[in-house]
């Protein structure tokens, strides 16, 4: 996972890419849970906010990028964003650091 975070650490985007390999290929429990997290935040910020993230998603990958919003706006997705990255981490630490790489980069506005 990767999350790109603006100067005030608000995440404006986050990617997804490969696979865990924690198990077999449909049965990979770590890769499930990961991915439910990823589609329903995405999922969820296209529900609540005014403009559409703009979203990318194929076999092992997926990309949510925020689209401008008003600064309440942009807090509430916060909610969202922040809760599928606590997920993620808790994930991590319970099934180990070599299935789960989760990375900050400073995000600049196109």
């Amino acid at each position: 996972m990767t999350l790109w975070l603006d100067q005030e650490d608000r995440v404006r985007e986050f990617e997804f890419s490969g696979h865990a390999g924690y198990g077999a290929y449909g049965e990979d429990i770590v890769c499930a849970a990961v991915s439910a997290l990823s589609i329903a935040a995405a999922n969820g910020l296209e529900h609540y906010l005014s403009r559409l993230p703009q979203v990318e998603g194929e076999d092992g990958y997926v990309r949510c990028v925020l689209p401008e919003l008003s600064e309440p706006e942009l807090n509430q997705a916060q909610w969202i964003l922040h809760t599928m990255s606590q997920a993620v981490e808790e994930i991590q630490q319970t099934y180990g650091d070599r299935y789960l790489i989760i990375e900050r980069r400073r995000w600049t506005p196109c």
